[in-house]
């Protein structure tokens, strides 16, 4: 069926509704957790990058100075908290820090995390509670003090971090394992009622990706060629590969994406 001239100037008009300022994020305040280190500091600078200002929540002051450097560098500013976020009050108070500093919020990214690795029967109740709180518990109260704070204004992008164990189960990591699943569940979770609110919830699982964190499994030749055999892309991920995706989840090009898990993998879940 031929489309009449209203049609046509209807549909160019839409398409032209879409430029580049969609990625921007001029004046737009970050929350990024953990992200003085490893990917939770490339989530700060590839913010930053985009025009944001951040608040980054810490557990010590490591690599503060060159996070500071490298954000001002980009024209934006950053603040930093050290603090326990397992606490009782930190969500909140890491919520007012942001908005006593910058006055608003924008985006949080979860991010902070860690990892026990034991096989499962020599692992300990003490290494499950640890994981779970860090990796589940405090993402949920963070999420939910920030969601607060968005559904009064009408807008804002919550981040979430997963893993390819959010798909997966793990060797020697039940806990982690059992956290990640429990991060992608948080994420659809809060998408169904938040998107009410004009709030996007999404998460992203990286793959295998060249980090600190990655560097034994990495030296280990008979792992990394395992590895290294199911990625399509035939690489570990570089760490600027997680860099873009964090802007796309913080930003307008991506106010129609919501409770997604989005896998940074070279293709690894493919196979």
């Amino acid at each position: 069926m031929t489309e009449s001239m209203n049609e046509i100037q209807e549909r160019t008009a839409t398409l032209n509704k879409f430029n580049m300022n969609f990625f921007d994020l001029t004046d737009k305040v970050a929350i990024v957790t953990g992200g003085n280190t490893g990917l939770g500091q490339a989530y700060t600078v590839a913010l930053a990058a985009a025009g944001a200002d951040i608040l980054v929540a810490t557990y010590g002051k490591e690599e503060w100075d060159a996070t500071r450097e490298i954000v001002e560098s980009k024209g934006r500013k950053v603040e930093f908290l050290d603090i326990d976020l397992t606490k009782d009050d930190a969500p909140q108070q890491v919520i007012q820090k942001a908005i006593d500093t910058f006055g608003h919020i924008d985006i949080l990214i979860n991010n902070a995390g860690m990892i026990k690795r034991n096989p499962l029967l020599q692992s300990t109740d003490d290494d499950w509670r640890k994981v779970i709180d860090i990796n589940l518990n405090v993402v949920y109260h963070l999420s939910m003090a920030a969601a607060k704070e968005f559904a009064k204004q009408k807008s804002g992008k919550i981040i979430n971090i997963g893993s390819m164990l959010s798909f997966q189960g793990g060797k020697f990591i039940p806990a982690y394992t059992a956290s990640k699943h429990g991060v992608a569940g948080l994420t659809k979770a809060f998408a169904s009622e938040m998107g009410a609110y004009n709030v996007q919830v999404n998460a992203i699982a990286p793959g295998y990706i060249k980090t600190a964190n990655t560097a034994p499994i990495r030296a280990d030749k008979s792992r990394n060629d395992e590895i290294l055999g199911r990625i399509p892309a035939k690489h570990w991920g570089e760490t600027y590969e997680l860099m873009g995706v964090a802007v796309f989840l913080a930003s307008d090009a991506s106010n129609y994406v919501n409770g997604h898990i989005l896998a940074v993998d070279g293709g690894y879940l493919v196979r």
